[in-house]
């Protein structure tokens, strides 16, 4: 993210991500939570961004106490067990459950692959017919330098293949020491949470002098299942072991740093309560390197990336186990490796050009073996998708100007080539009369010309209008692609049962793909109002309306039913449009040496997303949400009351019986204390342990297989939370 910083008599004012603000010269020590009334404000021209104020940023304070920056809010090291939670709050985020790290973002009401997902400037796919191990899932929270999250608009240069908008989460760059010396600094946290028994661990060390650096992370992070609010039903498949391990070296001179990060997660079991199957293992191996260096011409940033991924699902035992006879074995590997590279050219001082060039190639193999004595998934092998591959190679170009002080732009061209194909498929039988249908459906995708070639063109154009120093507007229209993902295309199973394996919605049903789909076109406008106080940041207001009219969007139509009353569905093209306004505010109530600093801050996000077609709501739509918070800052001690509010679910998605939900209201309460090096970070989530559902949770189908009820998924009752972390 680029910051022009504009002089102005005393003061700073920072322009970035769509708001403006003025800054005291001198700024108070850095806390372990700032105000928020301090906004990051946008750079020319404004994004439809997502973050109140602007992007997550860790860095370390004067104490040597490592903190985190989201959204505006300053903290140390996050207890969060999944990465997602960082944009809790964030104007138009939300997320559908998966397992207990691996959540599935939507922005603006546009869900998992529609969000271009980079971690460590990389995108990276999910290995899964469930989806069940989504980009963020590979990073834990704690090794999180910077993330954020735009919706909607989002620039050229922050990847095509999208319709609702970016999400970047980097890692912290490498650290050198000043003066030839030698520095050594890094942290240590656990956590616990009483809900579920939940425990985690991380810790990182540095060591590195002026040119060479070299970082250790680790963390681990458990839980057994939860139990909801209310009764305090227990709420199976909701367990899961997690380890994450990473080295980056990093070297530097002159105008140049070049970092090589190695690292290797494995998640031994994850349970998923609103999938037929759990995740029994995923293995992942990566190396990702990243170069930057300054020039006479402007900056170059190249980034290379290989992964390779081993994933296996089964049932565990909440759901019958997954010994040599029972269960459903299911086995993924896919290899990834990608490329960017991305100038940034001044042309003047007002005009910058942007330039840059990226390849991913991602190469999936989904079998499934034969269980033993089953007549149903045997004797053979049922190939899925059989060495399929999906390509896609990006262009862009980009134009920033600012043409008065006041008024900027930037337009953005991109085009992406995705190429697919997949080899021969088979199913557990050619000849059994319970593989029959699958047998059938085998033949005719085997005889079909596979490999499909999309030629896909972005455009983006954005206006930034500051007409007063308390006033901003920003403006804008884009135009993003998203060709089909592997899945989409190429599930070719008709059966039951082979149906019931795919789809990442939690929604019980049943999936095919279609080779006949074409890649959706967004057409997305969108404004943002920014209303602060330019003097002493005591208040600030925003709004974000937005549309976005789809062609193409893909959605499902109905081909017929399951044994438990759900559907069977098939991907295919419909239009489709979606509308909302995110909105936000935070006022300081109080600011005293005695008291401390009071701030109320505030959100609200509301979506509605409707199929032209079949005119169902579209699926995952959060209802109207919003929180209402009272936090206080005083000396070393920070706490906040925090009242979550949603509203019934009402518009649902009746093609995939999409089930509604009653509204709810949640209390929670939270503090930090911090003693030299040393931070104490306690909460109670759910105070009065309110019974409520998941909107986004889908169905309880790991209760549903040791009940037979079939629900929508129970959130998460009270919960004591606590954390404690070491710097040095």
């Amino acid at each position: 993210m680029t910051f022009i910083h504009v002089r102005r008599a005393s003061r700073v004012g920072l322009l970035a991500c769509g708001c403006m603000v003025t800054l005291p010269a001198s700024a108070a020590p850095l806390r372990a939570e700032a105000p928020a009334v301090s906004p990051v404000a946008p750079a020319a021209p404004i994004r439809h961004a997502v973050p109140l104020n602007g992007p997550a940023h860790r860095t370390v304070d004067a104490t040597n106490q490592e903190v985190i920056t989201v959204n505006g809010l300053r903290r140390t090291i996050t207890a969060d067990h999944d990465t997602t939670g960082l944009f809790r709050h964030s104007l138009g985020f939300s997320a559908y459950a998966g397992g207990g790290v691996s959540a599935l973002p939507v922005l603006d009401g546009m869900a998992d692959d529609r969000v271009a997902t980079f971690v460590d400037g990389m995108r990276i796919a999910s290995a899964c017919p469930n989806h069940m191990n989504p980009a963020m899932s590979y990073i834990d929270p704690d090794a999180v330098s910077t993330a954020v999250a735009i919706a909607g608009i989002t620039s050229v240069s922050q990847g095509g293949d999208s319709t609702g908008g970016t999400i970047e989460v980097d890692r912290k760059d490498p650290i050198f020491a000043r003066n030839s010396k030698i520095l050594v600094t890094g942290h240590v946290r656990g956590d616990y949470r009483s809900n579920g028994g939940g425990s985690g661990a991380s810790d990182s060390v540095t060591v590195a002098n002026d040119w060479l650096s070299l970082r250790y992370t680790g963390s681990y992070s458990h839980a057994d299942d939860y139990h909801a609010g209310g009764g305090g039903q227990r709420v199976l498949s909701t367990n899961y072991l997690s380890f994450n391990h990473a080295v980056t070296l990093g070297v530097r001179k002159a105008n140049h740093q070049l970092a090589l990060t190695f690292g290797q997660q494995d998640i031994p079991y994850e349970g998923f309560a609103n999938q037929y199957m759990d995740m029994t293992n995923n293995r992942s191996t990566f190396v990702n390197g990243k170069y930057t260096g300054d020039f006479n011409w402007g900056t170059l940033e190249a980034r290379g990336f290989w992964q390779r991924v081993d994933h296996a699902m089964n049932m565990l035992s909440d759901k019958g186990g997954h010994s040599p006879t029972t269960g459903m074995p299911m086995n993924t590997d896919t290899r990834t490796a990608a490329y960017s590279i991305k100038a940034t050219i001044p042309l003047g001082p007002r005009h910058t050009l942007g330039l840059g060039s990226s390849f991913d190639h991602n190469g999936v193999n989904d079998w499934w073996p034969p269980l033993q004595g089953s007549m149903m998934m045997g004797p053979g092998t049922f190939h899925n998708i059989n060495d399929g591959h999906r390509d896609r190679l990006g262009h862009y170009v980009e134009w920033k100007a600012q043409w008065l002080p006041r008024v900027s732009t930037e337009l953005g061209l991109r085009s992406d080539l995705v190429m697919m194909n997949t080899g021969l498929v088979a199913p557990y039988s050619w000849t059994g009369m319970m593989s029959m249908s699958d047998a059938m459906a085998a033949r005719r995708f085997n005889a079909a010309s596979r490999g499909r070639t999309d030629t896909n063109f972005d455009v983006t154009a954005l206006l930034h209008w500051h007409p007063l120093d308390s006033l901003m507007i920003d403006g804008g229209y884009a135009r993003k692609t998203r060709s089909p993902n592997l899945y989409e295309r190429y599930a070719w199973g008709v059966g039951n049962m082979a149906t019931m394996m795919i789809g990442w919605f939690g929604d019980g049903n049943g999936y095919v793909g279609n080779l006949n789909l074409t890649p959706e076109v967004a057409n997305t406008a969108s404004t943002t109002i920014t209303w602060h106080d330019p003097v002493d940041n005591a208040w600030q207001v925003k709004v974000q309306p937005y549309y976005t009219y789809t062609h193409n969007y893909i959605n499902v139509v109905r081909i017929g039913a399951l044994a438990s009353g759900l559907s069977k569905l098939q991907f295919a093209n419909h239009d489709a449009q979606s509308y909302g306004i995110n909105s936000s505010a935070v006022v300081r109530l109080w600011k005293y040496d005695a008291f401390g600093t009071g701030e109320l801050r505030a959100n609200l996000n509301w979506v509605r997303g409707q199929d032209l077609v079949t005119h169902s709501g579209l699926y995952h739509q959060m209802p109207a949400n919003g929180a209402i918070s009272l936090h206080e800052n005083w000396r070393n001690w920070t706490g906040h009351v925090e009242v979550t509010l949603v509203k019934a679910k009402s518009t649902v998605d009746w093609l995939r019986n999409e089930p509604r939900t009653p509204g709810y209201a949640l209390l929670g309460l939270g503090g930090t204390y911090r003693w030299r090096n040393l931070t104490l970070d306690a909460s109670i989530e759910n105070v009065t342990n309110q019974k409520y559902d998941l909107p986004l949770g889908g169905l309880s189908l790991g209760d549903y297989r040791a009940t037979g009820l079939l629900g929508p998924l129970p959130g998460l009752g009270r919960s004591f939370n606590v954390s404690l972390s070491a710097a040095f």
